[in-house]
């Protein structure tokens, strides 16, 4: 279990974070979700040890994160950060191999090659990534952090993803969400910024609902994304609409002057 108890972050005496308590399971996805200045990275940074709390702590199965080497860090947990930057010119799977060489750890030649074809971009292996879209690259970023937990391991392990799906288009999207639920299976917990309320209602397992540092509500997904909770986060009209127990569909109502127009978004 990844455990975030309490956690607060202040800049300037006032809190950013403001005592925080987040549970991830291995096999389950949460989503993190709330509107631009709530706080998501910044909480997601205190979970995956780049930033220090002052107050609270968090840890990884039992064990403080402040007391983890960055080695058993790495054998723990995977980070997809928002934004990555490379200076040098790596091809796509040499960015890749990157991320075998976060724990001293023995992997499968196979490995590369797997999580390349599952994020698809196996056939991009020899380009340059600068010469990558941006959805390209996301994906090369996402088959690094894979390889770093692809090989099975009996402790659970844990992926955390800062809008991991924020270039992509509607397919990739899809698939790679898909791609987390199957990582599920391998003892694995999945802690992601999303932005886009479908693919949280679609993929999640549980929500957690962010507004001005503070954590509003949190459950399994169901429970917590209504009409109500939506609208008191994001400060707008949200009405939820359900055509099963998976399919949720979402219309998000406009003010009165612009009533003839309505935004509809279906799930796949």
């Amino acid at each position: 279990m990844l455990q975030a108890n309490s956690v607060q972050f202040n800049i300037h005496n006032r809190p950013i974070i403001d005592r925080a308590t987040v549970c991830l399971q291995a096999g389950e996805l949460t989503a993190l979700v709330g509107p631009n200045g709530a706080g998501k990275s910044t909480l997601f940074k205190l979970i995956s040890g780049d930033l220090t709390c002052k107050h609270g702590n968090v840890t990884y199965n039992g064990l403080p994160l402040n007391r983890l080497k960055p080695k058993q860090l790495a054998c723990l947990r995977a980070v997809m950060p928002q934004h990555t930057s490379v200076t040098f010119p790596f091809r796509a799977i040499e960015v890749v191999e990157l991320g075998l060489l976060l724990s001293n750890q023995t992997y499968a030649t196979t490995t590369i090659e797997e999580v390349m074809r599952t994020t698809h971009t196996w056939h991009l292996r020899k380009e340059l990534l600068g010469n990558l879209s941006g959805g390209e690259k996301q994906r090369v970023q996402l088959a690094r952090v894979l390889a770093q937990i692809w090989e099975q391991k009996p402790h659970p392990r844990y992926l955390l993803l800062d809008e991991p799906t924020s270039s992509m288009d509607i397919s990739q999207q899809h698939h790679v969400l898909q791609v987390l639920g199957e990582l599920k299976h391998r003892n694995i917990g999945v802690l992601a910024i999303l932005h886009d309320l479908n693919l949280a209602a679609n993929y999640a397992d549980r929500v957690v609902l962010l507004k001005n540092g503070t954590i509003l509500h949190q459950g399994r997904t169901r429970d917590v994304m209504t009409s109500g909770n939506l609208e008191e986060v994001f400060d707008y009209p949200v009405q939820v609409h359900s055509e099963g127990p998976r399919m949720p569909l979402f219309i998000s109502s406009l003010p009165a002057e612009r009533s003839s127009q309505t935004y509809t978004f279906k799930l796949a």
